[in-house]
């Protein structure tokens, strides 16, 4: 294998090990789950901005295209406020273990929205297989329902995300002036939405501690982790990223164990559950060739 492609995929991996990360520091971080977003939106956005200057790359786009960009960032900052909240209802474990549904979600939905194509027998299959393994973490870890069912609606929302975002990716438009617009958009979003989750408008500030994890989630889970995602897509074909981005969980699951040891052991059919998720995620393509040959 060419010494190119093993650095594109080293790179890969580290964007996925990053975004593994954001669960384990959304513990750590002693602040409500919208304060979080709020902090972590913000602080990208200015990253960002300094970044797009620096790059030497123009803000002056379309009013249509902003108000695109700031919507589907809205979406992504409404993702991940129900992402740490659900970390904090339940473990970070049960968190990642509802994202690879994400995959079935965007199945469903691309062809309701775009309406470019049918929904296909393979992605039915997969979705009553995930159902299952979906009902197996309910039932055998019952305790966490309210926290799974809300990763469960980030998965959603996610899913929004990637099928809106789509088209704004395959622009001209620089991944810092995309990211600029989005992360604001997301900001935004979590201001506004603080009234109705917490008291007031004004975040709460972290302390120390948390404010050094914090800017760790800004920079290098959010900014680095986006620049090196949007740098390798460049040169690495989707069905690659599909595949390495579905690590996502088992990346998480285990920093999360090594982080916080027993407090995120779960029972055998919490693993048996999440690992029925990735495998079917991962076995995907090779499906959709036996159902729709």
């Amino acid at each position: 294998m060419p010494r190119s492609i093993v650095r594109d995929y080293v790179q890969l991996h580290l964007v996925v090990l990053a975004w593994g990360f954001t669960a384990v520091l959304g513990k750590l971080i002693l602040l409500p789950p919208v304060d979080l977003v709020l902090w972590r939106t913000a602080l990208a956005a200015l990253c960002f901005a300094v970044l797009a200057r620096c790059l030497g790359h123009s803000f002056s786009v379309s009013n249509r295209r902003i108000l695109g960009m700031l919507a589907v960032g809205a979406v992504l900052g409404l993702h991940w406020v129900l992402f740490f909240w659900s970390a904090r209802l339940a473990t970070a474990s049960v968190s990642l273990a509802a994202m690879p549904t994400a995959m079935l979600w965007c199945s469903l939905i691309e062809p309701v929205i775009d309406g470019s194509r049918r929904w296909r027998p393979s992605e039915l299959l997969v979705g009553a297989v995930m159902v299952g393994a979906v009902w197996l973490i309910y039932q055998v870890e019952f305790r966490y329902w309210l926290g799974f069912s809300v990763a469960i609606a980030a998965a959603v929302l996610a899913a929004f995300f990637a099928t809106l975002s789509k088209q704004q990716v395959a622009r001209d438009t620089h991944w810092s002036i995309l990211g600029c617009y989005q992360m604001s958009g997301a900001c935004l979003a979590t201001f506004l939405s603080r009234p109705f989750l917490e008291c007031g408008f004004l975040p709460a500030l972290p302390d120390a501690a948390s404010a050094l994890w914090l800017g760790v989630l800004a920079l290098l889970c959010t900014v680095a982790a986006y620049a090196g995602f949007m740098d390798v897509l460049r040169r690495v074909s989707v069905f690659t990223v599909n595949i390495v981005y579905n690590m996502e969980p088992v990346y998480g699951i285990l920093l999360a164990a090594l982080v916080f040891g027993k407090a995120e052991f779960m029972s055998a059919g919490f693993y048996l559950g999440a690992a029925v998720i990735i495998a079917v995620v991962l076995a995907l393509p090779w499906i959709r060739r036996w159902v729709e040959q």
